[in-house]
């Protein structure tokens, strides 16, 4: 027995209830718990958007003065509102009222930077955009136009939010860099030092392993044997790559722990374990 067609407007001609879609009345024969991923994806990234939303709009607790650890969430803290000794990078902007966060310099290019890479999107546009929600899965929409309108079409920008990015990397690598800073002053390793340090590499192998650098890095060659050192770059980027999704959810979660260790010690709530210094 056929199954019964489904009947959409008839100026579609891309969407679900195009011609050239199987004509079934079920949404999707799938038997298998698909919509689990697309869930927990949503959860993932409404539970940092919601805790970078906060802390960012906090202003309290960035900084330990003591041992020069700023959260990544406020860096570079270029405001004359910024706590005395974060402002590695002085002070060029005034006082900002409390509707704009400290950050708000880098906070946009690296959502733009993470809304644009081609794994977030996959993510996102099954999770959030339903386009589709799952492999076999009808989606919701009745025309499809790709990357070519608002807002998909900010998709293109990606590349251009690659090189922001790779400066901001330098900026939490100057961060953690100060991070090995003792109390009386001199060199010196917390448990604080250890966790910035970390994340700053983190999220370096995140934004090499993006497919811009990896475009960047080896795109546009014809003949590798006459670009040895461009190729020596492609082929370490190219193994980051295959890791890039990976990346992508660590570095979610250790900019989380990095802000959250250094608003329990900036705060006072715990004590900073000193290895050295």
């Amino acid at each position: 027995m056929s199954a019964a067609p489904v009947k959409g407007p008839e100026s579609s001609t891309t969407g679900v209830f195009s011609k050239g879609r199987a004509a079934i009345s079920a949404r999707t024969l799938r038997t298998d718990s698909w919509w689990v991923p697309p869930l927990v994806t949503v959860l993932g990234l409404g539970t940092f958007v919601i805790y970078a939303t906060v802390r960012s709009f906090a202003r309290a607790a960035y900084w330990v003065n003591d041992y020069h650890y700023l959260t990544p969430f406020y860096s570079p803290c270029l405001s004359a509102s910024c706590v005395e000794g974060s402002s590695h990078l002085g002070t060029p902007i005034g006082h900002l009222p409390m509707w704009i966060p400290l950050g708000f310099l880098v906070l946009p290019f690296l959502l733009l930077f993470r809304l644009t890479c081609y794994y977030y999107r996959k993510a996102y546009y099954r999770a959030v955009w339903f386009s589709p929600p799952a492999c076999a899965v009808a989606e919701p929409h009745q025309k499809y136009t790709g990357e070519t309108k608002l807002p998909l079409i900010i998709q293109n920008a990606h590349r251009y939010f690659f090189f922001v990015a790779a400066i901001i990397a330098v900026i939490n690598t100057y961060d953690a860099a100060i991070s090995f800073h003792g109390k009386d002053g001199g060199f010196g390793i917390g448990l604080g030092t250890i966790i910035i340090t970390g994340n700053a590499l983190l999220l370096w192998a995140y934004t090499l392993s993006c497919h811009s650098c990896r475009h960047i890095a080896g795109g546009r060659l014809k003949h590798f044997s006459a670009h040895p050192v461009r190729y020596w770059f492609w082929t370490k980027v190219s193994a980051l790559n295959t890791r890039h999704m990976l990346l992508a959810w660590t570095t979610l979660g250790t900019l989380i722990l990095t802000d959250f260790y250094v608003m329990l010690v900036a705060s006072g709530t715990i004590s900073d374990p000193r290895l050295i210094g």
